[in-house]
């Protein structure tokens, strides 16, 4: 027969298991989420940007690029407006459509990309109007999508 010390010991063994394990598979199911939005964000933004790439070839603006960023911000400013006027969405939800899904589907890193680009080529003009409009536009797109959201 084990001592009450023992056994305590054992249950508390048990319980930091238990704990460790489920922190485990809070982690892995949060990684799957942002893992999942991710390719999907990912998939989406190329096929926008290639579209629009597409129908715009002859210009030097990256059109694509700028579209996709003021897209992406009018989602974010329309889903945090729902989730803040109606809390709409769980901890998962917000994992999958903010992290994963809307950070696959922005390109500010490939906005730097191409405006350092068009820098390097003398096209000052062309990046500087990049960077104003993505910005500027990319905001208003936000301040509209949260607007729509309370409405």
């Amino acid at each position: 027969m084990l001592s009450p010390r023992w056994k305590s010991k054992r249950c508390s063994a048990r319980r930091r298991a238990s704990t460790s394990a489920s922190r485990y598979t809070a982690g892995v199911k949060a990684i799957f989420f942002v893992a999942l939005g991710g390719a999907l964000g990912s998939v989406a933004r190329y096929k926008m940007s290639g579209w629009v790439l597409h129908h715009t070839m002859d210009w030097k603006f990256p059109a694509g690029t700028f579209a996709v960023n003021v897209v992406g911000c009018m989602l974010a400013g329309l889903l945090a407006g729902l989730a803040e006027k109606q809390e709409l969405f769980g901890a998962d939800a917000r994992l999958f459509l903010f992290t994963g899904l809307l950070g696959g589907f922005t390109t500010f890193s490939a906005f730097g990309l191409e405006t350092m680009y068009l820098l390097r080529k003398g096209e000052l003009l062309v990046a500087g109007s990049n960077m104003v409009l993505s910005v500027l536009v990319g905001l208003l797109a936000l301040w509209v999508g949260l607007g729509a959201a309370r409405a």
